[in-house]
């Protein structure tokens, strides 16, 4: 039985990764393009558990795919919470959210 991402060391979720990301390669060459959609998608929840849930936090918003996002809270690696002017929610691996990087002015004497 195969284990669980949660169960992996962050060396085993690498190498799954990358095993994920070949696969999601053929299955794109193939043409078979919901076989690849579902590759991606295990990518996305792999990386999720390399990174640190605990750095994100309900209110803060991000994007996913040029939209959006705040969220509402955290259950594990997935952020619940609702793209802006939506009022459905929705849940994401963590590995999806970009930040959403702020500019600092340059104050002149």
């Amino acid at each position: 039985m195969e284990k669980r991402f949660s169960e992996m060391s962050p060396h085993e979720l690498a190498l799954k990764i990358g095993e994920f990301t070949d696969h999601a390669r053929k299955a794109e060459q193939m043409g078979m393009m919901s076989e690849y959609m579902v590759y991606l998608r295990k990518i996305d929840m792999a990386k999720a558990y390399l990174m640190d849930p605990e750095s994100f936090h309900p209110g803060e918003i991000y994007l996913i795919e040029d939209r959006r996002f705040t969220i509402d809270y955290m259950k594990g690696t997935f952020a619940w919470g609702r793209f802006e002017g939506e009022e459905a929610q929705h849940a994401f691996p963590i590995s999806v959210l970009k930040r959403i990087k702020k500019h600092h002015r340059c104050h002149e004497a």
